[in-house]
C-alpha cells in the first residue's frame, strides 16, 4: 500500500505530495514528519527499537514512535494515531517544537524532514506491532542520557538531535506533573 508523504519547504509550507518510499530514496525530499516521545506517570520515557524489517535504521533505537502526517492531518491527530496504531497506546499529543535535519543511511537512502517533536502521556501497557517495533523499554532522563553516551550505542539520528534539544531547551518535559 503506498503512503503519501507530505512535501514541504523550511518554513512547513505544503509544496506537494509524495510517495513515503520516493520522499526516501536518494538524499531524500523534504517533508513533513513527527516524532512522539511518550512518558509515564513516574517520568519514565518509551524508547523502541525499530523493526528489523525497515528501510532507514533498522534495529535502532529510537523514541515511542515516529511518522508522517497524513495530507491534510493535523501534526497532533497524526501522533496520537501512530501512537495507537504501532504501540496500542490512545493519549493525546502536545507539541513542543520543530526542526529540520537531514541524515543519511549509507547508500539507502535519507531522512531530510521538518520533524515536529510532540509529547503524550501514558501508563498503558504498549502492544507493539511488529513490522515496526522490534522491542520497547521505560527507562528515566538520566538512564537514557547514559545509554546516548556509550560509545558504539545504535540511536537514530534525529532522537539523538532531540534529545539533547529536549533537555536544553524544555527541561521539564518529562516532569509527572506534565499535562497534555
Amino acid at each position: 500500500m503506498a503512503t503519501d508523504v507530505v512535501l514541504v519547504d523550511a518554513q512547513d509550507v505544503q509544496t506537494g505530495v509524495c510517495d513515503k518510499r520516493e520522499a526516501h530514496l536518494g538524499v531524500g525530499r523534504l517533508h513533513r514528519a513527527f516524532s512522539v516521545h511518550l512518558i509515564d506517570s513516574h517520568g519514565r520515557h518509551l524508547l523502541q527499537r525499530r523493526a528489523p524489517g525497515k528501510m532507514l535504521w533498522p534495529g535502532f533505537w529510537s523514541n515511542a514512535c515516529c511518522s508522517h502526517p497524513a495530507p491534510g492531518e493535523s501534526i497532533v491527530d497524526a501522533g496520537s494515531r501512530r501512537l495507537h496504531e504501532e504501540l496500542g497506546v490512545w493519549s493525546a499529543c502536545r507539541a513542543l517544537y520543530r526542526f529540520e535535519y537531514h541524515a543519511s543511511f549509507g547508500s539507502i537512502g535519507a531522512e531530510h524532514e521538518l520533524c515536529h517533536v510532540l509529547v503524550a502521556r501514558s501508563d498503558t501497557v504498549v502492544s507493539p506491532v511488529p513490522e515496526e517495533v522490534s522491542e520497547t523499554m521505560w527507562l528515566t532522563r538520566d538512564e537514557i542520557s547514559a545509554r546516548l553516551a556509550e560509545p558504539h550505542a545504535q540511536f537514530t539520528p534525529w532522537f539523538r538531535m532531540q534529545w539533547r534539544r529536549l533537555l536544553a531547551e524544555h527541561p521539564s518535559f518529562d516532569t509527572p506533573s506534565l499535562h497534555v
